[in-house]
């Protein structure tokens, strides 16, 4: 099994190029040489390099970067999953940003993957009975992202957060697969109650920006949330919902909202 997995890292077309975008981007530019190489060219796994990325974020006078960044790698290596997201998240910003150009920069720049990442090996603390330990990595997050996720709360690949400022997921919430996003989004209940009280995002949909779901509700799969709409109901699959409350304006206008980032409400929505 050893030698299966030494095979497979051997063989890494992600990772090769995310290093030959490095080595580039230090020939460009000299003085960043230190950053580009502690951050990616000294690294051996795409999985080494986010976990020293994750740990020289998080880490602080309460907790060191040798701390957090092994409490990383033990995560990565207890759960295969958890990097598996990672290139998927990595792809999904690759392909739906248009200011993302290289496969490097969301590791190296990009709030909104860091924080995903970061969410993810809270997520699994999380799960495994660390409590204390996963609402460090969430209050860290926030800290440091301005990105607040509850670490129960339960989150698929493939995920886009885009700009990534004050987004709020809160602990009961459940995000599908292949979602967009943009900054300000909150996905929260609408009292104190302790049950089960976020909201369900299905596969692929897309949430403007500032957008507000509220409440133990679905949102379809493929369904589309205008910007700065407050959604209160049940969204049905492939509809666009917009307004305070929101209401379903039209159809979602595409097979995938969230791989073409098309906001714009017209007569096909």
């Amino acid at each position: 099994m050893a030698k299966l997995q030494q095979t497979i890292a051997a063989v890494d077309p992600a990772w090769d190029q995310i290093c030959a975008e490095a080595r580039q981007a230090a020939q460009d530019e000299p003085l960043m040489g230190g950053f580009l190489h502690a951050c990616i060219l000294h690294h051996k796994s795409i999985e080494k390099a986010l976990s020293y990325r994750i740990a020289a974020k998080l880490a602080s006078n309460e907790m060191s970067m040798v701390v957090v960044r092994e409490m990383v790698e033990d995560a990565y290596a207890a759960d295969t999953s958890l990097v598996q997201a990672a290139r998927a998240d990595l792809v999904a910003i690759y392909q739906r940003d248009p200011a993302c150009h290289r496969l490097l920069q969301p590791i190296l720049y990009f709030k909104g993957y860091q924080a995903m990442q970061a969410y993810r090996v809270g997520h699994y603390l999380w799960k495994n009975g660390h409590r204390d330990l996963a609402y460090f990595v969430q209050m860290r997050v926030s800290e440091i992202f301005g990105v607040d996720i509850h670490p129960a709360a339960q989150i698929g690949k493939g995920i886009m957060i885009d700009h990534a400022h004050s987004i709020v997921i809160g602990e009961t919430a459940v995000v599908g697969d292949n979602v967009s996003m943009l900054h300000s989004v909150t996905l929260g209940g609408t009292g104190k109650e302790e049950e089960d009280r976020h909201p369900k995002i299905g596969d692929g949909v897309l949430i403007g920006a500032g957008a507000k779901v509220l409440g133990n509700l679905k949102v379809g799969n493929c369904s589309r949330i205008a910007a700065g709409s407050v959604v209160l109901e049940e969204v049905p699959p492939c509809k666009t919902v917009a307004g305070i409350p929101a209401r379903i304006v039209g159809e979602a206008g595409c097979d995938q909202p969230s791989v073409s980032m098309n906001h714009m409400l017209g007569p096909d929505a």
